[in-house]
């Protein structure tokens, strides 16, 4: 799910709080500490910003639903749940790659656990890489050294990660649908046979599941260990580090592991048998 997508659904889950709430705008921008001229704009669907974190938790505070309902984390409200109750928003565009070595260094040891927004960074391939920064006009630079020092990171002695995304997003890439509609057949058949081969090379300390996007859905995040959650939101990440958050985000993982369709030790073999259409 890209940035517009994401804020969309956002956008859809705050006019249900909002409808439900009884209130007219002024009176519910108000009691989450925005005025009424910001509350109009997040629920008009003209802009693909989110919220700050204080404002998405006044809004689950108050409306007793969670901020991973808000964000498409959960499908679940979480009436009953605990509030997410801690965050900050980080940005990409200057120091994103410092940003994640400086999370990955602090959770050295600990199991980091990934839900790709598309092909995992660290499997991705210099023309995929280009191809991608190009549309989305962002560095190519950046994303490549991000990928280089992600690939190296699982490369070295004593690192643990598990990463779970849809197998549909592969068949996609394979077929050349969506936004690889103009990447051409050869670079994704190669991005295919370097992504396999990777597999089978990281294993097993680098594990892909993938599991059915009919059956489940998640954003993109990063749980770093015990420290921290990384939630991608484009050019932004939604960090949030209590423990129960922590604790709630390892348990949509561990859900989306017992989904699975194809299993880790299957991974490079699926990913192999796909053929660039």
């Amino acid at each position: 799910m890209d940035k517009r997508e994401l804020a969309e659904v956002f956008r859809t889950r705050l006019q249900t709080v909002f409808d439900r709430s009884r209130l007219n705008q002024s009176a519910f921008a108000e009691a989450i500490g925005i005025d009424r001229s910001a509350l109009s704009l997040l629920l008009s669907g003209r802009t693909v910003r989110l919220p700050r974190v204080e404002t998405l938790l006044a809004i689950a505070e108050r409306h007793a639903v969670t901020i991973d309902w808000l964000l498409v984390v959960a499908q679940d409200e979480g009436v009953t749940g605990t509030m997410l109750s801690s965050g900050t928003i980080e940005t990409t565009e200057e120091d994103g790659a410092s940003l994640l070595m400086r999370w990955h260094g602090e959770a050295a040891g600990a199991k980091i656990r990934y839900v790709p927004a598309r092909i995992p960074d660290l499997l991705r391939t210099p023309e995929v890489i280009a191809y991608e920064a190009a549309a989305a006009q962002q560095s190519p630079v950046a994303q490549a050294e991000d990928a280089a020092f992600r690939l190296e990171y699982n490369r070295a002695a004593g690192t643990d990660m598990e990463c779970c995304m849809p197998l549909q997003t592969l068949e996609q890439f394979a077929a050349g649908a969506g936004i690889w509609s103009g990447l051409a057949r050869a670079e994704r058949q190669a991005q295919l046979a370097h992504m396999a081969a990777l597999i089978d090379e990281l294993y097993p300390s680098f594990r892909l599941f993938l599991f059915d996007g009919r059956e489940r859905f998640s954003i993109p995040y990063t749980i770093f260990g015990s420290t921290r959650v990384a939630i991608f939101a484009g050019q932004m990440y939604l960090v949030l580090s209590s423990a129960e958050t922590i604790r709630t985000m390892q348990r949509q993982f561990e859900g989306l592991i017992r989904h699975t369709r194809v299993h880790a030790h299957e991974a490079a073999g699926f990913v192999r048998a796909l053929q660039a259409g």
